[in-house]
């Protein structure tokens, strides 16, 4: 897929941010009382009628589930250590292993944020690091827990042990707390990511939680496109992790509903 020449330009750029949210999302499921059934029915709904969707994102024990109820041109992502971010190593690589075993080929994997915070940098990375070894060939995602870190500096720090630990993605929110994905934290994230020689054509960037509509994901990819480039809004770059927005894709791209307008301050 192209990238768009500028994710707000055109009068046909809701739809064609529309096309481009649906190739970079992680179509999610992460209730606690997730059965089969349910994640059969996400799996049918992440082989939309206008394209499919880059990844479903599911819990460890429904990870082999889902991978055998969609073809191979999607993916399937399933969590790790979360979703409070305990700094316990060794239930972080069980359920890294589950995953492995699944043969799911993403791991969204959430930082020890509270150890972050209490100044606990090693317990952080240690648990980053084992993941990431017993995941060999996977794409891993780490989930900063952007709403609770809440200030800059901490953004930053965590950002920066989760490249050193060999993250593929920076994600922002596990979708639990009361505050998900922002624009600030984001460009944070993205900055973070630019600003390093060995991840600026790497890794990528996920926003996660509350993104609701199109016009929400377009803020999304304007940012990540103003400061990682065009090139980087594919799905192997860029993703948004929802539950919903395939709602107004789908309504967007079928014609049946009109472009929701974006927040004020989406830019």
């Amino acid at each position: 897929m192209m990238p768009p020449d500028h994710p707000r330009d055109g009068p046909d750029q809701p739809r064609h941010n529309a096309r481009l949210a649906l190739a970079c999302l992680d179509l999610t499921s992460l209730n606690a009382a997730d059965t089969e059934a349910d994640i059969a029915a996400l799996c049918r709904r992440a082989q939309s009628p206008f394209g499919p969707v880059a990844a479903v994102c599911v819990w460890p024990r429904l990870a082999a589930f889902a991978r055998s109820h969609l073809p191979t041109a999607i993916g399937v992502a399933a969590v790790a250590n979360f979703p409070y971010g305990d700094a316990d190593i060794n239930a972080a690589v069980r359920d890294t292993a589950q995953i492995v075993q699944a043969g799911a080929q993403e791991i969204d994997v959430v930082l020890p944020y509270r150890s972050l915070m209490a100044g606990e940098d090693r317990a952080a990375s240690q648990l980053l690091l084992a993941v990431r070894r017993a995941c060999p060939g996977l794409l891993l995602k780490v989930i900063l827990e952007t709403g609770e870190l809440k200030t800059p500096a901490l953004m930053e720090r965590a950002c920066q042990l989760s490249l050193d630990s060999g993250a593929d993605f920076l994600k922002t929110s596990t979708g639990k707390t009361p505050v998900s994905a922002t624009l600030e934290a984001a460009r944070i994230m993205l900055g973070a990511v630019a600003a390093s020689p060995a991840a600026r054509q790497r890794v990528g960037f996920k926003a996660a939680g509350g993104i609701r509509t199109v016009a929400e994901a377009a803020a999304y990819l304007a940012l990540t496109q103003e400061l990682l480039g065009a090139h980087a809004l594919t799905p192997q770059r860029f993703r948004i992790g929802a539950s919903s927005l395939l709602n107004d894709i789908e309504a967007l791209l079928s014609g049946t509903a009109e472009p929701t307008p974006a927040p004020r301050n989406a830019y």
